[in-house]
């Protein structure tokens, strides 16, 4: 575990280091970007793990790819864990940057010429306590919620052994394991707070901070037209194929006129299977991540409540959460949607309680109760302007994770069953053919990955093509009105 934090705190400022640097030279403006890390964070640890295990440590001989027996042994695990989630937590602290840049104390050690890498460094001080409470959650899933990683490296660590104990109905080892969860899920919680109050300083206490609003809103781009019109058009072509008809002599094909995406084992063909797929991904992911949204919002203002069950939900990986869900109503199709719908919520919480601590601290909330306002007042007009947009856009971020989590799912037996088009129920069945046809697995990878480049480009506005409106008009020169006119 601590090798994968290293790799995701590598990721996350590799992410991050092109804001840096265009901040600490003042050249921030206007940024674009975000799709590589988005494609980063979308991407599934056991397809990670396995091409990792395949090429790195099969073909090239580089890297031990099964067991644990030293050192050498931990990094392809530490990579196949470390770099999404570095990717999605250099995405979060990237969101955060330009509005701690335009902070008035910013502005005034640039013009005091203190050195950009100092502001940068504090800059990022400012904004990693709005982050501490979903590192915490971090450390919890990637002990508890690798559990795919651990097979495909036959590790034997907490989250496959709860796993197995669950699978086998090992009562003991399961309460066990459990308990170790909640605890390091207390621990986290309990670290992450005090943590993020004595990096503030006195300004909490003081209610001298400023809100780290945007210091404008970022320009709406086409980006996303492109990235879900390709998304769009995978699943507009997929639908008019059928994703069940056989074609055993045309088995595992490459990619090719009449089969654009290559066949699967059976002979399928990928892109049907993708495109009917899509209904259960895609729609089951945008309806999981409302409902968390709005959940996360409702309970993250309530930070009293909310506490001490995010610390307790979290706990308890989406995996887990399966098996829990599948005890009580069997396993199907509909299994994954309750199970990662009990556990999407808790990073947004978090995120809200976060920066609802923060933006109560702040000099115009101050200013604004010297004015007489109510609470309902400062709610509604204050509060949730500030905390609202950046939680939403983390709601979009968290997208490509939630289909990712009922994937998860669909690979390790827990969600739609054969012959079922299901991206993640794809993944399963074609990632043993990952070396003779890697285009099996590569195809429902990408469209996954084209998830997330479209929902972290879409948190950012979209922007319609304009019409070709020819050349430029001049302007008329204006005219000075007359005396006694009005204009």
């Amino acid at each position: 575990m601590a090798a994968a934090l290293v790799v995701a705190a590598v990721t996350a400022a590799a992410v991050c280091a092109r804001t840096l640097w265009l901040g600490a030279h003042r050249r921030l403006g206007d940024r674009s970007g975000g799709s590589v890390a988005a494609m980063t964070a979308a991407l599934p640890e056991f397809l990670t793990a396995s091409v990792l295990a395949t090429a790195v440590g099969v073909h090239l001989g580089w890297l031990p790819a099964l067991g644990w027996y030293g050192p050498r042994w931990m990094v392809l695990p530490a990579l196949a864990l470390g770099l999404p989630a570095g990717a999605l937590l250099g995405r979060m602290l990237d969101d955060l940057l330009p509005g701690a840049f335009a902070e008035p104390w910013a502005l005034a050690a640039a013009a005091r010429g203190i050195p950009g890498r100092v502001i940068a460094r504090q800059t990022v001080r400012r904004c990693i306590p709005g982050l501490l409470p979903n590192t915490g959650l971090f450390v919890v899933g990637l002990t508890g919620g690798a559990v795919t990683v651990e097979q495909i490296f036959d590790i034997p660590g907490l989250g496959r052994t709860t796993l197995q104990a669950a699978i086998a109905q090992d009562l003991p080892v399961l309460q066990a394991g459990t308990l170790a969860l909640v605890l390091l899920a207390a621990v986290a919680g309990a670290l992450a707070r005090p943590a993020a109050r004595l990096l503030i300083g006195p300004a909490l206490r003081d209610g001298a901070l400023h809100s780290l609003h945007r210091p404008k809103p970022p320009a709406p781009r086409r980006t996303p037209l492109l990235h879900g019109t390709l998304l769009l058009a995978v699943v507009v072509l997929g639908l008019a194929r059928d994703p069940l008809a056989l074609d055993t002599g045309a088995r595992l094909q490459p990619p090719s006129w009449a089969h654009p995406l290559g066949t699967d084992a059976l002979g399928r063909d990928l892109l049907a299977r993708i495109g009917h797929g899509a209904f259960t991904t895609l729609a089951l992911a945008v309806a999981i991540s409302a409902a968390a949204l709005l959940t996360g919002l409702l309970l993250g203002l309530l930070p009293r409540l909310s506490g001490p069950l995010v610390d307790t939900v979290n706990a308890v990986p989406a995996v887990l959460a399966g098996l829990l869900v599948a005890g009580v109503a069997g396993s199907g199709a509909a299994t994954p949607a309750p199970a990662v719908a009990a556990v999407a919520w808790v990073p947004l919480a978090a995120h809200t309680t976060a920066l609802l601590e923060q933006e109560r601290a702040t000099t115009h909330i101050t200013a604004t109760k010297g004015l007489g306002a109510g609470h309902a007042h400062l709610l509604r007009h204050e509060l949730l302007p500030a905390v609202l947009p950046p939680v939403a856009r983390h709601a979009l971020l968290r997208l490509p994770a939630v289909a990712l989590a009922l994937t998860s799912l669909g690979f390790l037996g827990l969600g739609s069953r054969p012959p079922a088009p299901e991206w993640g129920l794809l993944l399963a069945e074609n990632q043993p053919y990952a070396e003779r046809a890697p285009w099996a697995v590569l195809a429902p990878a990408a469209a996954l990955a084209l998830l997330g480049a479209l929902a972290v480009t879409a948190a950012d506005g979209v922007r319609l093509p304009r019409p070709f409106a020819g050349a430029p008009r001049r302007p008329k020169p204006a005219v000075a009105p007359l005396v006694g006119e009005t204009g």
